[in-house]
């Protein structure tokens, strides 16, 4: 299946290459998994009811959470010959993409980031990722100059089977942002077998 973000279509394989878990999977057995989102923070419903006005377009710069103390570039993605989301370096463990033929951070529509959990090395940008909480703060440096601030809504884990394409990058009638990383079960097999999706919209602006 696929979905169409603004006037580009994004397979429903996404984040599959953000996934192999080699870090896990060289690691040994002490290596511990990263945090999966608990059912309390997949409450529908927003967490924070306030929506700031929607922000004129320009692509994003650089990504803060600062609950997971996450502060990382972001560069553009495109899609892959199979039209999944291309993903950032692997052993750029730092580094967050955005989907530059899509919506930009702040203006009106849902804003696609994605980044890895691991790397051979270690933690990636996002290997905290499932630890995020309703309500916590997502900010996003824009080229114009300014910082799009968010409010996480939702924080929800899913199997690459049953990854819901309408709900993740459908389009909304205010600025929204979705986060993603892989999670959900690991096998050595074939690494993690879903993914984990933060939801937030925007709340602010400075």
């Amino acid at each position: 299946m696929r979905r169409v973000v603004g006037d580009i279509v994004i397979a429903s394989v996404t984040a599959v290459a953000l996934c192999s878990g080699a870090w896990l999977l060289h690691g040994g057995a002490g290596t511990q998994a990263p945090p999966q989102p608990s059912a309390a923070e997949a409450r529908p419903g927003s967490a924070d009811p306030r929506s700031a006005p929607a922000l004129p377009p320009s692509p994003p710069d650089r990504v803060r959470i600062p609950s997971i103390r996450v502060d990382a570039p972001l560069m553009g993605l495109g899609l892959t010959t199979s039209g999944s989301l291309d993903v950032p370096p692997a052993a750029k463990k730092n580094l967050a993409g955005w989907y530059e033929s899509g919506t930009t951070p702040g203006e009106t529509g849902t804003a696609i980031v994605a980044g890895h959990v691991d790397n051979a090395e270690g933690p990636a940008v996002f290997y905290d990722l499932g630890a995020v909480r309703r309500g916590a703060t997502i900010e996003v440096d824009r080229r114009d100059g300014g910082v799009a601030v968010f409010t996480v809504d939702a924080v929800e884990v899913y199997d690459a089977r049953d990854f819901p394409d309408e709900k993740v990058y459908g389009a909304a009638a205010r600025p929204e942002l979705r986060v993603i990383t892989c999670g959900g079960e690991y096998s050595r097999a074939t690494g993690y077998r879903g993914n984990v999706v933060v939801f937030a919209h925007l709340t602010g602006s400075r």
